[in-house]
């Protein structure tokens, strides 16, 4: 039996381990997986709710590991996972995305010379101020197999040198909202007294954006000169920050606690357009035929802004409502398969099986 060892630890990852996950069941007993959930996410609304929804086996170990500065929470998570790696001793470890979790685990596992499998490797942003970048690229640079969702990904690890045990595999998040989409609760528009096509969606969390009060408030600026409601979950964090700053919300704003995903993807798909600084956001909006906004200054997947869907603005105020305002025009446009077809989490677990040698 090859012993498969996954490390998540933030929202983004919980919903790609259980595509993976899913896939892994199919090699029976040839593949056992344990999987370590760092605690980087450790609010029940952002943790708990998604092992349950989308039937992620529970986590054989918890770091608990909670909220702290990038240096100490990458710290902590590199000695509780060097610990489980001694103690079970895994044939590789399983790695997704960008966050600290990530980080963690290609270190842990690298001084050990246990073999590492990166999903979403190759993403680039070419922004160094961005924790996750740093992430990215540092990960990248040691893992033994390097899955891409895109060309454009395999492409940038070519021009840093990196193009052993590189493969293209799609992007696994396609296949979480296929098997959410059909059966997503639409009760959950008339719950916030939204009708379909009359709202807008806004997700805020990074910590570029949530830190300065400066760049809310020119966010906020532009939100109050929306003509719908604009819906937003609200990060646990990113609701202290705004409770610290003083900052009084446009009262078009209507807030609520984090969503299971069903729930998001739901408010999501009915939604006029997207405002968003999250990664994954920007791929599930251009899935569901949703024009997104960017609320960064650059975007890992540039592969929606050249299809027309996604407009990246930064925070700039005239910039978002210029962007906003030119929506009508994605209704004539096309959605091509720039991210693959479903089935990348079976790409995904057959190529860890290649790796470890399982027919």
């Amino acid at each position: 039996m090859a012993k498969v060892l996954t490390i998540v630890g933030a929202r983004p990852q919980f919903i790609k381990a259980a595509m993976v996950s899913k896939a892994f069941k199919d090699y029976g007993q040839a593949i056992s997986e344990i999987i370590v959930h760092t605690g980087q996410h450790y609010d029940p609304l952002m943790s708990d709710v998604f092992f349950k929804e989308l039937n992620i086996p529970e986590p054989k170990y918890n770091l608990a590991v909670g909220s702290k500065s990038h240096g100490k929470q990458t710290a902590e998570m590199i000695n509780g996972i060097e610990d489980v790696l001694l103690r079970e001793s895994p044939d590789c470890i399983l790695l997704y995305g960008d966050t600290n979790s990530t980080l963690a685990g290609a270190l842990s596992a690298s001084k050990l010379h246990i073999p590492i499998v990166h999903v979403e490797a190759g993403l680039r942003s070419y922004n160094k101020r961005m924790p996750e970048e740093i992430n990215r690229l540092l990960t990248d640079h040691v893992s033994t197999l390097l899955l891409c969702p895109t060309k454009a990904a395999v492409d940038n690890l070519r021009r840093e040198g990196v193009v052993n045990g590189v493969s293209v595999v799609g992007d696994v998040m396609l296949d979480s909202v296929l098997s959410v989409l059909g059966n997503c609760n639409k009760a959950i528009l008339g719950k916030f007294g939204l009708k379909s096509g009359e709202y807008y969606f806004l997700t805020l969390h990074r910590a570029e954006n949530t830190d300065s009060k400066a760049k809310l408030e020119e966010i906020f600026d532009a939100v109050s000169a929306l003509n719908w409601k604009v819906i937003w979950p609200i990060h646990p964090r990113t609701k202290r920050v705004l409770e610290e700053f003083l900052i009084r919300l446009p009262s078009n704003i209507l807030i609520t606690e984090p969503l299971g995903y069903s729930d998001n993807i739901g408010l999501l798909a009915g939604a006029a357009c997207l405002l968003t600084d999250s990664g994954g956001m920007q791929k599930e909006a251009y899935w569901v035929g949703v024009p997104c906004v960017t609320l960064r200054p650059e975007t890992e997947w540039t592969e929606t802004v050249d299809a027309g869907w996604n407009s990246v603005t930064g925070t700039n105020a005239g910039l978002i409502l210029r962007a906003v305002n030119d929506i009508e025009r994605t209704k004539t446009l096309v959605r091509p398969d720039i991210f693959g077809r479903p089935g990348a989490n079976y790409k995904i677990a057959r190529e860890v099986a290649n790796l470890l040698s399982v027919n």
